[in-house]
């Protein structure tokens, strides 16, 4: 018995552990790096062999950038980064990724680089003085023989900032290369000057380990590679292993879906009005509840974007205008002014330049202006309507109304108008059931006079 269960006992323990592959495309965001995070950990619980991370992305937040890197760091499973598939990059962001894994990998037609930090929501910088006028003086003093004064060149705040993040992104991406083991010198070159590299470039000037195919290729290529995780070398047994690809959860769909920048701005809108209509039609409760949900996700969302807060409060002075329109109709000009703002809002709220992947798109701001448009034009149309309608109530619409005499009266009587009875007096005598019109109000008493055939009596 013990012989025959030997073998296969012995052959079970030989099957290779499983490799767990996690898809990052598009940015990296919180929701991507919420996804990565767990997926690591998880592969960890599995007991997986490597954990590959399968790249394409134009870089993304620094912080989903930096707690992806610390948990790589901190993995007991072997991470490898993976460029794919051909066509794909693994820019800005993605570039930290790769330098972080135990193993950098590209597939052919694939590139990495351009690391340079990108302030985001801040002034442009000032251009360079170039004015002659400074050059021309000082060559005059060289000719007088004058003493040449040396001019400092003050940095700006914008420039000091700057230099403060390229300086600590090139020692970050620094440090992650002598851990690894990989070419500092070009690392700090994609930070200060954006450079990039091919797949073939890359691994001439070890920037990478392996340039593979596919998942399947690269673990051909891995197996029996040697690797320091936390200190201990393993060798990577990958050959035949079994590929677990883990899918992003409802949890990840859901945070990806509230941070994308079109979804907050819309949820914070419907927030915004929802609320405003529950407040003045107060027992709907629908619209508040749901306004408030919304609200409060946008906030979520908000909180963790690189969003402009300049662009944000346009937009919500915008809202504002556009709401007080419909309360104090200015006839447009409140409306006019929060849909511009609103746009302005909208175009500066994120610079895509500063977040890859983040960017507004134009045709959305567009749709965006058009309702806005819209919900002026027809609040300014209801206002019109409202003011050249006809008064229907108070004092205005009782003088000129048409009534009937309750009784006979020469001086002071009953009459009966718009279905209610008054105190009257007539200059005329009338009679029960005669039809009268009010020409005055006097306090609670009308002064009536008799209609004549012409006026239409009933």
């Amino acid at each position: 018995m013990v012989s025959a269960l030997g073998p296969g006992a012995a052959a079970v323990r030989a099957a290779p552990a499983p490799v767990v592959v996690l898809t990052l495309e598009g940015a990296v965001s919180p929701a991507t790096a919420d996804y990565m995070v767990r997926g690591i950990r998880k592969a960890a619980d599995q007991g997986a062999s490597v954990v590959v991370l399968q790249i394409d992305t134009p870089g993304g937040l620094d912080s989903s950038m930096r707690s992806v890197i610390k948990e790589i760091l901190a993995s007991s499973v072997p991470v490898a980064a993976f460029v794919a598939p051909r066509g794909a990059r693994a820019a800005s962001a993605g570039t930290y990724i790769l330098y972080a894994s135990h193993i950098a990998a590209m597939a052919p037609a694939t590139n990495l680089g351009a690391a340079t930090p990108v302030q985001i929501g801040g002034p442009p910088a000032a251009p360079p003085d170039k004015s002659p006028a400074k050059p021309a003086s000082r060559e005059k003093d060289k000719q007088d023989g004058k003493p040449q004064a040396k001019e400092k060149d003050t940095p700006s705040p914008k420039d000091t900032l700057t230099q403060k993040q390229i300086q600590d992104a090139a020692a970050y991406i620094r440090g992650l290369a002598q851990l690894r083991g990989r070419n500092a010198k070009w690392a700090e070159e994609a930070v200060r000057e954006a450079v990039s590299l091919s797949a073939e470039e890359a691994r001439k000037l070890h920037v990478i380990d392996v340039v593979a195919e596919d998942v399947n290729d690269l673990l051909v290529k891995l197996h029996g590679r040697k690797v320091n995780v936390q200190g201990v070398e393993r060798t990577l047994e990958t050959a035949g292993a079994t590929l677990v690809a883990v899918a992003p959860d409802w949890r990840t769909r859901l945070l990806a879906v509230i941070t994308d920048p079109s979804v907050a701005l819309i949820l914070m809108m419907l927030g915004i009005y929802g609320l405003l209509f529950e407040f003045s039609n107060p027992g709907f409760v629908l619209p508040g509840v749901a306004g408030a949900i919304c609200l409060l996700l946008a906030l979520f969302a908000f909180q963790l974007l690189p969003i402009n807060y300049a662009g944000l409060a346009l937009i919500v002075v915008g809202m504002a205008f556009i709401v007080a329109e419909a309360f104090m109709p200015s006839f447009g000009s409140l409306g006019i002014g929060g849909t511009i703002a609103i746009v302005i809002g909208s175009v500066i709220l994120i610079d895509p330049e500063a977040a890859p992947g983040y960017s507004i798109p134009l045709p959305f701001i567009a749709t965006l202006a058009a309702v806005s448009a819209a919900i002026v034009f027809f609040t300014v149309t209801m206002a019109l309507q409202a003011r050249r309608r006809p008064v229907v109530s108070g004092r205005e619409d009782i003088v000129g109304a048409r009534g009937e005499a309750l009784e006979d009266f020469a001086d002071e009587g009953w009459v009966r108008v718009h279905g209610e009875n008054w105190r009257a007096r007539s200059a005329t005598p009338l009679s029960r059931g005669q039809r009268v019109r009010v020409s005055r109000i006097d306090g609670l008493t009308l002064s009536v006079k008799p209609e004549h055939p012409e006026g239409g009596k009933s």
